[in-house]
């Protein structure tokens, strides 16, 4: 997930030429039955979790087990992902197929209605953050985001135990994707605990935490009006600027 570059580094107006971490970004193509239905940019680590992640919380799969096989090639052009999938999976895939060319600031490219932006966000039982369980978590954070630390350019999402322990991690040149390994990890199901991530929470992380039945989600950035709102409307605890110190939980827009 790390590649190296020749730079030239300016310090107190000295130059010095040397190699730094650049974090990794490629094309990975979602490939289902045989037929390409989307091409993300992602980091090309933990792409099974990614891709079972993805099928999950794009409503592709209901469950799991409807991916019967998966295969990774890499290609001069980039990595491909192939996945075997239910045949009323396919059906109902095939029905609403499109190309969706993904970028790593984005996560709703290729939808082409506002019924395809908004789909429904499913609803969850809400689990209280314990302010002591998040700091925790927040101090063993830096530590557990290995390429971030190398690079400074990746997201991290982390499934936290109620007292704050990081259970499992999962990094990504792009949020959206990260939560997708996470949740792709877990095949689908997160439980007991609350979602931790790196970056601002946004409608399409509330949909992803909510697709997976998770209650919590602490933001280390702001949240949006529409995350807001949908958390809300979900039964979803939503925390933002969850800094060492310091964190907000959101209520209803006013």
């Amino acid at each position: 997930m790390t590649h190296y570059a020749n730079i030239t580094r300016l310090t107190n107006g000295e130059a010095c030429e040397l190699t730094d971490a650049v974090v990794t970004e490629a094309p990975v193509a979602l490939v289902y039955n045989g037929i390409s239905h989307a091409v993300m940019m992602a980091s090309p680590t933990d792409l099974e979790d990614f891709a079972l992640g993805f099928s999950l919380t794009e409503g592709i799969l209901e469950s799991a087990d409807q991916l019967y096989g998966l295969g990774i090639e890499h290609t001069p052009d980039g990595i491909e992902v192939s996945m075997d999938i239910h045949g009323q999976a396919f059906d109902q895939l095939k029905q609403r197929r499109r190309q969706l060319t993904g970028r790593s600031g984005c996560g709703l490219c290729g939808v082409d209605s506002l019924a395809q932006a908004m789909r429904p966000i499913p609803s969850v039982t809400p689990k209280a953050i314990d302010p002591e369980a998040l700091q925790q978590a927040l101090i063993h954070l830096p530590a557990a985001q290995i390429h971030n630390q190398a690079t400074g350019a990746a997201h991290a999402a982390a499934w936290c135990t109620p007292d704050g322990q990081i259970q499992a991690l999962r990094e990504d040149v792009g949020r959206h994707n990260a939560l997708d390994k996470l949740i792709g990890h877990y095949r689908g199901t997160l439980a007991d605990g609350f979602i931790l991530i790196s970056s601002r929470a946004s409608y399409e992380m509330i949909l992803k935490a909510c697709s997976a039945g998770a209650g919590a989600l602490a933001a280390v950035s702001a949240p949006t009006s529409l995350a807001v709102q949908c958390a809300h409307q979900a039964g979803l605890t939503l925390v933002g600027f969850a800094r060492p110190g310091r964190h907000q939980t959101y209520g209803n827009l006013v």
